[in-house]
């Protein structure tokens, strides 16, 4: 994850470029109102999707307003917590070439950041305004002004300008000099052959993937790398209107189906800052922990219960192992392969529902989202067994000095009575989840709101470990992490717009045809798995899914795999990954939770993700694992 320095964050004063006052004091103000707003558009989406299924169940009313209503709602939460995450510094972005740079280079590259950010914010902003202004007077299917889902984003894309141009003041004349004026280099050497030498003049999709190229390599978050190749593209083809990057960025998040996204990402941040995560995790350590390699066990038990109740694997590990990596260093055993195993745990934990990737590929790669539930419950089965069976043969026959072990033997009746009526109220969530979802009593994301909601309230009213301050900041995170990947979405809309446009599915799809006809399409299975790890170590896990997704589904589908199988292997491909050393994420994440060094974590964490690959390739060639259970339910 791309995270800004203290001197880099929106409203931290430092030297301003050109000797003029920065934006900081404006910046500050706007910030605290973009938090707000974003927090406030995220419980609001909540009581009105909450409010629909209690009078559809109980008053048999149905209101078609409260649909178009969330919806919304939820592109204004995504440009909004998009914007309060590039303020914060809480965005997604590849570091590893950064990290090779001299300081004089990383100047420049922070200052490339800043302009692109700049560019894409007012994109936003002036191109929503033009589309407000032609939308203005339409009315939708059910009679509200169809610029409700328009000027929220003008709005969240003038707080965005103003965050950048904040970060783009306060760089130096002499970094913003050697950014700038390459780029303006470029812009006119392609302006002249274009005037002058048309036939010798880069196409717009070469131009789009030098500038989506270095703005990965230069560390501009992934969002922003999106909008700007899309940009570009628009730009140079010259006969299409830029007011279409606007509507394509709104249109690819007005989806109802995209709101679980940032309710079951607030559920487990909920259920990390009232208590149930440690209780329920205190539960498996007295049922388990004493068997032979049983806190590893309870690690791998915890992460496969977790992620079938909050939907996000950063929740989930932080969740278990803010818990169980200190119980390792308090049982004499490696912090470091804690660490790794947490890591692998959380792979495994990709394709159990309801994991938040589930739902974004399902919605990018139009793929049924109960199929997938359905799919993954096997699959995660079966790594979970892999990985337990793994642990135990590895384990020492006896530990006598196992402290949790020890600790939990001597727990009185009325002690193991506390900690199951602990773990009751998470329990209740998994019922809510699980039972509500099959019954059909809601949808996936009706049932995601009601989980928040339970979360809060018998959360708070069991353990009372809520503050009226930590309840606040709980909104406020969620909605810009959620905002965060919702902005990601909306983004690679315009990108896959512009690849339908070129017909790069379809010339893509042929080639992979015909490598598939000559050498098997086992290749095709191998190489797209390969590319799914490649991208998850490289892109945050849901941002891989979102441009390779939409790629690869319809060729896997041409060339003869179902659906649910291959986008199972897709996300347990960008899951090993993410979680994979050096480059993944996921495995600094994990590493910065046990606060064990990278370096240390490396070893065991080979170990651990063999098993994992191991486990993908299995699923990859019998795909009976993935597709028993669909069948029977009728997927």
């Amino acid at each position: 994850m791309r995270m800004l320095t203290d001197s880099e964050e929106v409203g931290v004063v430092s030297t301003p470029a050109f000797g003029i006052a920065t934006l900081a004091p404006l910046a500050r103000l706007m910030l605290k109102i973009a938090d707000a707003c974003a927090a406030l558009l995220l419980a609001g989406n909540i009581c009105v999707v909450c409010f629909t299924v209690i009078c559809r169940y109980i008053f048999h009313e149905q209101f078609a307003w409260a649909d178009e209503v969330a919806r919304a709602l939820m592109i204004a939460l995504a440009f909004f917590g998009g914007a309060t995450a590039l303020a914060h510094g809480n965005t997604v972005g590849i570091e590893f070439f950064r990290e090779r740079l001299s300081r004089r280079m990383l100047a420049t590259a922070d200052a490339f950041v800043a302009i692109v950010a700049v560019i894409v914010s007012a994109a936003i902003a002036y191109h929503g305004y033009e589309l407000a202004l032609d939308t203005s007077g339409q009315t939708t299917a059910t009679g509200l002004p169809q610029n409700i889902f328009d000027i929220p984003m003008v709005l969240a894309g003038i707080f965005m300008t103003v965050f950048a141009l904040d970060l783009l003041s306060r760089k130096s004349f002499r970094a913003l000099i050697s950014a700038a004026v390459p780029m303006a280099a470029i812009c006119l050497l392609w302006l002249a052959l274009e005037a002058y030498v048309p036939e010798v003049t880069p196409g717009p999709m070469a131009m789009m993937a030098v500038a989506f190229t270095l703005a990965l390599v230069l560390g501009v978050p992934i969002g922003y790398v999106l909008g700007f190749a899309a940009l570009v593209f628009m730009t140079c083809s010259g006969s299409m209107s830029l007011e279409a990057f606007a509507q394509q960025s709104a249109g690819g998040i007005n989806n109802f189906v995209l709101l679980a996204v940032p309710f079951f990402m607030l559920t487990g941040f909920v259920m990390d800052a009232n208590g149930m995560s440690v209780r329920l995790v205190n539960l498996l350590q007295h049922l388990i922990g004493g068997v032979r390699g049983g806190l590893n066990v309870v690690m791998v038990l915890s992460m496969v219960i977790f992620s079938g109740v909050s939907g996000s694997k950063l929740a989930d590990v932080a969740a278990v192992g803010a818990v169980l990596v200190p119980a390792a260093r308090r049982n004499k055993q490696s912090p470091a392969d804690a660490v790794a195993l947490l890591a692998a745990s959380a792979v495994m934990a990709e394709t159990i529902p309801p994991c938040v990737n589930l739902i974004i590929l399902g919605y990018v790669a139009n793929v049924s989202i109960g199929g997938l539930f359905v799919a993954g419950v096997l699959p995660a089965a079966f790594m979970a067994l892999s990985l337990i069976v793994f642990v135990v043969l590895r384990a020492p026959r006896r530990r006598p000095d196992d402290a949790v072990a020890v600790v939990e033997k001597k727990a009185s009746p009325a002690d193991r009575l506390q900690l199951w009526a602990s773990a009751g109220a998470t329990f209740g969530m998994i019922a809510i989840i699980f039972v509500g979802f099959r019954m059909g009593f809601a949808t996936a994301t009706e049932i995601s709101a009601f989980a928040v909601v339970y979360a809060i309230v018998v959360g708070g009213l069991a353990f009372r470990e809520f503050t009226v301050k930590s309840f606040m900041n709980l909104f406020v995170d969620g909605a810009a992490r959620a905002g965060m990947v919702l902005f990601i979405i909306g983004m690679s809309q315009a990108v896959a717009f512009v690849l339908t446009i070129e017909q790069i599915p379809h010339h893509l799809g042929q080639m992979m045809i015909e490598l598939s006809s000559s050498v098997g399409t086992w290749v095709f299975l191998l190489v797209s798995i390969l590319v799914l790890i490649v991208m998850g170590a490289m892109l945050e896990g849901a941002a891989a899914l979102i441009i390779f997704g939409p790629l690869l589904m319809p060729i896997g589908v041409q060339l003869g795999f179902d659906p649910l199988q291959y986008g199972l292997l897709l996300i347990v491909g960008m899951g090993v990954g993410y979680f994979a050393p050096p480059l993944g994420l996921g495995l600094y994440t994990s590493c910065a939770i046990g606060e064990v060094s990278i370096e240390a974590a490396t070893k065991p964490a080979l170990k651990y993700l063999g098993v994992m690959f191991v486990c993908l390739l299995v699923l990859a060639y019998v795909p009976e694992i993935s597709l028993m259970l669909p069948r029977y339910f009728g997927y």
